[in-house]
């Protein structure tokens, strides 16, 4: 397959999106390395934090859809709150993400009397949501994926059951998935939780603005976060020049071969 060459990702002539084969810019080793640690930076680096702050119109909108079946949906520019304010808003069982301009959103689940539980570091770990936040902004996101969310109790029990889990014991590649997990209890957000074979079902949707779309194509949902992960960590502008950069090659690439046959 060749990625379309049509920034907006539609086809003038199609009622349909023309969807481009999917790519990863950072393979599973860069993402198990960055990602799947969900590392927080050292405290001499905190400053870094305060010199980028979440900037919400580097938010880029999106949606998965399984199928025909939309299954996650965000819309840029949700507001967040300080940890403290956050605590006052929390319910057992609720998923809190956490961001920063320039890091992978680090997500959690509530579980009650001020703590969450959480990946990182390539652990499982029951932390105050205070220190799990490092000073960041973080939002309630129960809403963005729309699966039938589990009874707030089995979330918690899902989650606290699997604290102490490290390293090979561990069937999330990232902290988004476990969360997501816990709250969902679909295995499509485990590693192998889905055979990477035949047809590409899901479809990643980036929106730029209301005439510039562009959609791509994954074998599996664990795939699709991890680029929708990538995504957020280096920005609404960093994707959309990659993907015109991504674009212009490939059509200069199908011009050329042309020229040569």
């Amino acid at each position: 397959k060749v990625p379309t060459s049509d920034p907006n990702g539609f086809d003038p002539d199609d009622d349909g999106p023309r969807i481009g084969v999917s790519y990863i810019f950072s393979n599973d080793d860069d993402d198990e390395q960055d990602d799947n640690l969900d590392h927080f930076p050292p405290d001499h680096r905190t400053v870094n934090h305060a010199e980028k702050p979440f900037d919400p119109q580097d938010e880029l909108e999106c949606a998965i859809y399984y199928r025909d079946e939309c299954v996650y949906e965000r819309n840029p520019g949700a507001p967040t709150h300080s940890a403290e304010s956050l605590l006052n808003k929390c319910r057992p069982g609720d998923l809190l993400e956490f961001v920063a301009t320039g890091q992978y959103p680090h997500w959690a689940v509530y579980v009650g009397d001020f703590q969450v539980v959480h990946l990182h570091r390539a652990e499982i770990k029951n932390n105050f949501l205070t220190d799990v936040s490092q000073g960041k902004k973080g939002r309630i996101v129960n809403g963005l994926y729309r699966y039938r969310a589990l009874p707030p109790e089995v979330i918690v029990r899902n989650a606290v059951d699997h604290v102490g889990s490290r390293d090979r014991e561990l069937y999330w590649r990232n902290s988004e998935c476990f969360a997501a997990w816990c709250r969902f209890g679909k295995r499509e957000f485990k590693i192998g939780g889905e055979i990477r074979i035949g047809k590409q079902p899901y479809r990643l949707k980036l929106i730029f603005s209301e005439k510039k779309s562009h959609v791509l194509e994954f074998q599996s949902l664990e795939d699709v976060i991890m680029e929708k992960r990538r995504n957020d960590q280096i920005g609404k502008e960093a994707v959309s020049q990659e993907l015109a950069n991504h674009l212009n090659n490939t059509t200069q690439e199908i011009k050329e071969e042309r020229f040569v046959n």
